[in-house]
């Protein structure tokens, strides 16, 4: 036998035995590389929205099966609200359960959401927020570079002051009020006569306490989380405005983890029922513990004579550039 006939007789042979071999998918794949994303947010430990975000960081977890995990940075050790945002839009973190007042400088339409009086509670506000009026929302942050994930329960709103007990309008009058960078905020308490100043969360308690302001406005929860009231010691149930927490995600972290957007939305909205289930909570709690307290005093309001103190000011929204989406926003709230 010549040299040839064993070399081809050779290769012939290893042919066989490759097509004979187990199939190269059963050898093992490189597993996925890990990603790891960063939550942002302002609220103080305890806070139904720190709950939630550690809620959706572990279901991230769960529901990638490891692939995806979220590390949580809270209580503004991140910046602001608004310093959040702009890391958002840039890439530097990749969600953060926001607020109203500074998501409204990237988009405007999204303060008409806190028009005054206009939500009773949380249920009926986020109930519009999951019809057009959210779908319209979402296109104008999409525009931006941020993906709506939901929208929170900041809950209703009230006045606190270290003056005066708050009933009527009238009261409110003279009044050195901290409001968040909000557009709608600022014109409800200017049109009920006080001085507005903002004044970014995490300072707001040295604020108060230093008498740089009066008062301030916000949930009952955020008022207890924060222990504002040992600095206000009149709580004054206003309830002049309901506000979402939007819960946002980066177009920048979107592209990062590819076909685990589903889990993370499942994530986002079983997290968003828990916050929502924690806040109805946590404000049924806080007012009893308030009323308890011999060192706060807490007190009902004019509910009519506010309402008529402030009506122009949704006369003045109508006329801005998005009115339309304004009415939109009145007519679904009480449809």
């Amino acid at each position: 036998m010549n040299s040839t006939s064993m070399t081809r007789r050779g290769l012939l042979g290893g042919f066989a035995a490759l097509l004979s071999a187990p199939p190269i998918l059963s050898l093992p794949r490189r597993a996925r590389a890990q990603t790891t994303l960063t939550l942002g947010h302002g609220a103080a430990p305890g806070n139904p929205r720190t709950v939630a975000a550690a809620k959706f960081a572990e279901l991230v977890g769960q529901k990638t099966e490891g692939r995806v995990t979220v590390n949580v940075a809270g209580a503004e050790t991140l910046g602001s609200d608004a310093a959040m945002l702009t890391s958002l839009r840039t890439g530097a973190l990749d969600f953060t359960a926001n607020s109203q007042g500074p998501s409204s400088g990237l988009v405007p339409e999204i303060a008409a959401l806190g028009l005054p009086f206009l939500f009773a509670d949380a249920q009926k506000a986020i109930s519009v927020l999951g019809g057009p009026v959210g779908e319209a929302l979402a296109s104008r942050f999409e525009a931006v570079g941020i993906v709506p994930l939901g929208y929170w329960n900041n809950g209703i709103r009230h006045l606190t002051n270290s003056k005066r007990a708050v009933k009527t309008p009238a009261d409110v009058a003279g009044l050195k009020v901290r409001t968040p960078a909000d557009p709608m905020t600022i014109d409800i308490f200017q049109a009920l006569g006080a001085s507005t100043e903002q004044i970014a969360f995490g300072e707001l308690y040295v604020a108060l306490q230093q008498g740089v302001v009066d008062g301030q406005e916000n949930p009952l929860v955020n008022i207890a989380s924060s222990k504002l009231y040992e600095v206000n010691k009149f709580i004054s149930l206003t309830a002049h405005k309901w506000e979402s927490t939007p819960f946002l995600m980066s177009k920048i972290a979107l592209a990062k983890i590819g076909g685990d957007f589903d889990a993370v939305k499942e994530a986002a909205a079983e997290a968003g029922t828990l916050q929502l289930e924690l806040s109805a909570k946590a404000t049924d709690d806080t007012l009893a513990s308030f009323k308890d307290n011999s060192a706060i005093e807490i007190n009902e309001v004019d509910h009519a004579a506010f309402v008529e103190a402030t009506r122009g000011v949704a006369d003045a929204w109508k006329k801005k550039d998005f009115g339309a989406f304004v009415a939109d926003i009145e007519a679904a709230a009480r449809g």
